[in-house]
């Protein structure tokens, strides 16, 4: 049962934002080479990841898809419920059976665990390609924020920490920008901040924060 209940818990709230860690950080971009800026360089450095799914349209976006496969998820914990107590009930009763009725009541539970892996999969991969639809979407606008903002405060480069294989080793936390990003993509988008949750609801999670160089906070 282990096997079939972690296919069940993939569809709880940490799958969207497990899926969006995953995804390519910065749309491809086939910009034009320019002339590099007389004087010392300016570098900063953003969690691009981050700032994605943390803008208050990615917010509403992520938590959007999240209502949208509660009804199949709470489907899945139905039918995994149902499997736990045919189990119990057969390891009970089992000595009390006859041969045939123990096997049919475990064939049963067999076909009943293997449709709950079938449904669970096709699930998570529904969810998932609608999250890379989503995030890709998302993805190039904020990059088209983040590229006027670099180039409105003189930056001549910046350097993704959200990357698995980032270089960068240190970085002091002022030049993270990281929170300017997503708050000028929120005056951008006029996407009012999502409501905070109600009592009792599930809230609606952020994207999770890499891993940081020394020195750096992801803000």
């Amino acid at each position: 049962m282990k096997h079939s209940v972690a296919l069940v818990l993939t569809l709880a709230s940490g799958l969207a934002l497990t899926a969006a860690a995953q995804m390519p950080s910065a749309p491809d971009a086939a910009a034009p080479a320019t002339a590099a800026p007389a004087g010392p360089a300016k570098i900063a450095v953003v969690a691009f990841q981050v700032a994605v799914a943390q803008t208050n349209e990615g917010q509403r976006s992520f938590a959007d898809l999240q209502r949208k496969y509660q009804p199949k998820q709470n489907q899945l914990k139905s039918l995994n419920d149902e499997i736990d107590s045919l189990t119990k009930q057969l390891q009970a009763s089992g000595d009390k059976l006859s041969d045939a009725e123990r096997a049919a009541r475990a064939k049963t539970i067999d076909d009943k665990k293997k449709q709950l892996e079938r449904s669970a999969e096709d699930a998570q991969n529904d969810m998932q390609n609608e999250m890379q639809e989503l995030y890709s979407a998302l993805a190039s606008k904020v990059y088209d924020v983040l590229n006027d903002y670099a180039k409105a405060h003189g930056y001549t480069l910046v350097l993704d920490v959200a990357q698995q294989q980032s270089p960068v080793l240190f970085a002091t936390d002022s030049t993270n920008i990281t929170k300017a990003i997503i708050d000028a993509y929120n005056v951008k988008s006029g996407v009012p901040a999502p409501a905070a949750p109600a009592t009792g609801a599930a809230p609606v999670p952020s994207a999770p924060k890499p891993a940081a160089p020394k020195g750096l906070s992801p803000q």
